[in-house]
């Protein structure tokens, strides 16, 4: 069949059209009045969040909802700066695998021979370890709040790398169990910034954000730095809304400042990579593995499995990877469906955004059809451990009294007694009330993250030490003085 020449421009425009009509109708399926819905009570007068649905490398939907900024009535766009707190992780996992791409590292270099400061804790703790999450590191955000360190404080990464080099044991062996930790991701950007011989900031600059024009992005190692079209976090207190401090600049586990559009173009990487080979992207998302081989699971139940900062599973028939963070009171989604060629970016400022739970929901508006029905055998969201009502006798309470220090965390906590109420004082941190869990074997409180406290008797039934498990599982013994 020929084609006469005088058919040609109408084929051509044709051609030309064609992508546009596909992706105006592709835009038309997005359900925009129920994502609106979902989204209704964060209003002009409210923190909010910025949304992006991207389908097929295209961005299909992106709003704002709420305020940037409330002193000055700022809205929220898809170009607004938020920090993603651990969304974060996996451009610091994507570093390192680009630094040995380039031959200047091995996922299974022991990391004392680039952070020598670290303790030799017997067996090797490699890159890979940290990657992760199998290195049995202890979560900095504990050590810090057990240190006395407040969450408004200026913390630096030398700071955090200080804290964890005094650390004299690990929660498991190396390799042997898989439990999420910040302390994994803090030390990896410190490994990519010794390594490179720049720091971790203009190391991402350079070899993630510029090459993928994401140029409203940057790791914020500087907390006097300013960024502009930044969003603030804010708390909800006494019946209004406060600004959050968040004053850290460490990096790598967090501090990704970035936007919806942003992120929509580092999406676009894992399907069509600019920034790191195919080879590179296809073990990035590997998952990852205990040293035995097991599968390293967030959730046994669920088939969580983590593979560098996103966490994979099947939700109703569909693949994802998904990662959230939180940082102050910044929360983010950014979930992948490649069965789907979906990706939803949600980033807030709100106390009151749950950023799982909103992602999903934001799924299932849109592909929900594909899905088959929640069986109803299905696990449940397990419930946080109830406090007792019923207080302990002052007598049982009084034998809890008395100083204790940790060795690994230079501080010293005192128990006190007044009138039938259990208080843990520091000398930098607000007095927090114990309450007594329901078994009656140890007390819960609350210093910034939620914890459980036992008390450890010696033969004679005198209380010699105090543990700490906090949030995450970690234990921190402190000796009775």
């Amino acid at each position: 069949m020929k084609i006469s020449l005088s058919a040609m421009p109408k084929l051509m425009l044709l051609l030309l059209f064609v992508p546009l009509l596909s992706e105006a109708t592709a835009r038309a399926q997005i359900p925009e009045a129920e994502i609106d819905n979902l989204f209704a009570s964060y209003t002009e007068d409210t923190p909010g969040m910025a949304v992006a649905i991207v389908k097929n490398g295209e961005i299909l939907f992106r709003k704002g909802y709420g305020l940037a900024n409330l002193e000055y009535d700022i809205p929220i766009t898809a170009q607004t700066v938020f920090n993603v707190g651990s969304v974060s992780k996996q451009f610091t996992a994507f570093a390192i695998y680009l630094l040995a791409e380039q031959g200047k590292l091995s996922l299974d270099d022991d990391i004392r021979h680039y952070l020598p400061e670290m303790p030799d804790f017997g067996k090797p703790i490699t890159i890979k370890h940290l990657c992760y999450h199998t290195s049995g590191l202890k979560e900095p955000l504990a050590l810090l709040s057990f240190a006395g360190w407040r969450m408004d404080d200026y913390i630096s990464m030398a700071q955090v790398i200080q804290l964890l080099s005094r650390q004299t044991s690990l929660n498991f062996e190396t390799g042997t169990a898989f439990r999420y930790s910040n302390a994994n991701y803090v030390l990896l950007a410190e490994i990519v910034a010794r390594v490179s011989g720049e720091s971790f900031a203009d190391f991402t600059r350079k070899n993630i954000f510029e090459p993928l024009g994401m140029q409203q992005s940057q790791f914020y190692d500087d907390n006097e730095r300013l960024i502009k079209n930044r969003a603030y976090s804010y708390d909800f207190e006494d019946g209004e809304f406060k600004k959050e401090k968040l004053n850290a600049a460490y990096v790598g586990s967090t501090a990704l400042y970035t936007t919806a559009e942003d992120l929509a173009k580092w999406n676009a990487n894992f399907y069509d990579p600019k920034v790191g080979s195919q080879g590179l992207l296809e073990k990035f998302n590997a998952l990852a593995t205990l040293d035995d081989g097991t599968p390293a699971l967030l959730s046994a139940e669920l088939n969580i499995q983590h593979a560098k900062g996103q966490f994979y599973r099947h939700y109703r028939g569909i693949e994802t990877y998904i990662h959230t963070g939180g940082d102050a009171f910044f929360r983010s989604f950014f979930g992948r469906f490649p069965g789907e060629d979906l990706s939803i970016i949600v980033l807030s400022n709100s106390p009151h955004f749950v950023a799982f739970p909103t992602g999903i929901k934001l799924l299932e508006i849109l592909v929900g059809d594909k899905m088959p029905p929640v069986p109803e055998d299905a696990p449940a969201t397990p419930a946080l451990p109830a406090q007792s009502s019923d207080p302990v006798a002052k007598p049982e309470l009084t034998q809890y009294q008395g100083r204790f220090f940790s060795n690994e965390l230079n501080s010293t906590f005192d128990v006190t007694l007044q009138e039938k109420q259990l208080w843990l004082r520091h000398f930098r941190l607000q007095p927090i009330p114990l309450q007594p869990l329901p078994d009656k074997a140890g007390f819960s409180g609350r210093n910034y993250y939620p914890f459980s406290l036992y008390f450890h008797k010696d033969k004679q039934g005198e209380v010699q030490q105090m543990e700490v498990q906090d949030f995450r599982g970690e234990k921190l013994i402190f000796e009775k003085l």
